[in-house]
């Protein structure tokens, strides 16, 4: 497979900008998802590295060479689109094959691999039939099947499983990151959902508004988020951010909600980065103690809405205008309009520069 190296990418529709200097590298072997709302620029992206697009400026290489003035069918990369067509007319064998058929592979050659293919997206029983026999979840691994059967040095894939019942994209999910394991195929994955990109990646690229707000490996995403902007898009519930204002040690929330006593060396590593007093904290649902009973260091809250997720629970508590979501054990019971206490787990508060919107511990 092929590494896919992108440099300072610009690509404009007019007077509007859909990428702004984007870099990036796409590693060998390796599932790379690039991560954003819609129309954060990911379709703009892979459709530039297809040759579908022309960039404004900047460079596309794969394997360190230049390819932005590649016709696409020189440029050996395989794309597979969120809206999947398949021929209605042809069987599921008929329909992998065509890009076989176009590039004048013999009968055998096409049978192989067609077959080898199939049987790694479990669809060889599938072949004998006609697309308006299959399911959705199938007609997907077809159109998946077209492009894997190319052996091509990179596979693009545009939010493939975005048309999917929640069930199957939840299975597909897991087949792809298996089948990538399994061939050891180069992808370079664009999707909105962050489930996705945590659960699929070895690497993520966070993009917003064309421009590229933070990338690392699914932990550091979801553990150092470099902004406020990847902090709320990663998590689900996403992070709670409640406005405070830093004085001295403590943090005034609300303010007027409570004082949250900080560490010294959190303290000062604030006030050293801070561009004013004024901050965001932010906390994820599952760091957030919860309790029926008062205990030190714990503040009160009361129980506003109760959402049962199976084995957890997810319980909104209102605070003074403000309110916080908490990860609950679906056993521990409670009521709408219960008072209950809350405090939060040790090293587990992000800080945000409320101006810049930066993390700053």
């Amino acid at each position: 497979m092929s590494n896919l190296s992108i440099t300072n990418l610009t690509k404009k529709f007019g007077r509007t900008m859909a990428i702004s200097k984007l870099s990036l590298e796409v590693k060998s072997g390796k599932i790379t998802v690039l991560l954003g709302p819609t129309g954060a620029g990911k379709t703009t992206t892979l459709r530039c590295v297809a040759g579908l697009e022309k960039p404004n400026e900047g460079e596309i290489k794969i394997d360190g060479i230049l390819i932005n003035d590649l016709p696409p069918k020189e440029r050996d990369v395989a794309f597979v689109f969120q809206n999947f067509s398949l021929y209605p007319r042809y069987t599921v064998f008929e329909n992998i094959t065509s890009p076989l058929r176009i590039r004048g592979f013999s009968r055998e050659e096409i049978d192989k691999k067609v077959k080898e293919t199939a049987r790694l997206l479990h669809i060889e029983q599938l072949l004998d039939r006609k697309p308006i026999f299959i399911s959705g979840g199938e007609m997907q691994r077809v159109a998946i099947a077209r492009s894997l059967v190319r052996d091509s040095r990179i596979f693009l894939l545009d939010e493939p499983l975005t048309n999917l019942d929640a069930k199957i994209r939840e299975e597909m999910r897991t087949e792809l990151k298996r089948l990538q394991t399994e061939s050891g195929a180069t992808f370079f994955y664009a999707t909105p959902d962050q489930a996705e990109a945590l659960s699929m990646a070895d690497w993520v690229a966070v993009i917003k508004n064309g421009h590229l707000m933070q990338e690392g490996t699914p932990a550091e995403i979801y553990h150092q988020p470099r902004n406020l902007f990847v902090a709320d898009l990663v998590g689900s519930p996403s992070m709670n951010f409640i406005p405070a204002i830093l004085e001295g040690t403590n943090l005034n929330v609300g303010p007027g909600c409570f004082v949250l006593p900080l560490t010294k060396e959190i303290a000062q590593t604030a006030l050293g980065k801070l561009s004013s007093a004024q901050i965001y904290l932010g906390v994820r649902p599952e760091d957030i103690l919860i309790s029926r009973e008062q205990k030190e260091g714990f503040y009160p809250g009361e129980v506003e809405i109760i959402e049962p997720l199976g084995l957890l629970q997810i319980v909104r508590l209102r605070l003074d205008g403000y309110f916080l979501r908490v990860r609950s054990e679906e056993k521990a019971r409670f009521t709408v309009g219960e008072q209950i206490f809350f405090n939060f787990k040790e090293n587990k508060l992000h800080i945000f520069d409320r101006q810049t919107e930066e993390r700053i511990w």
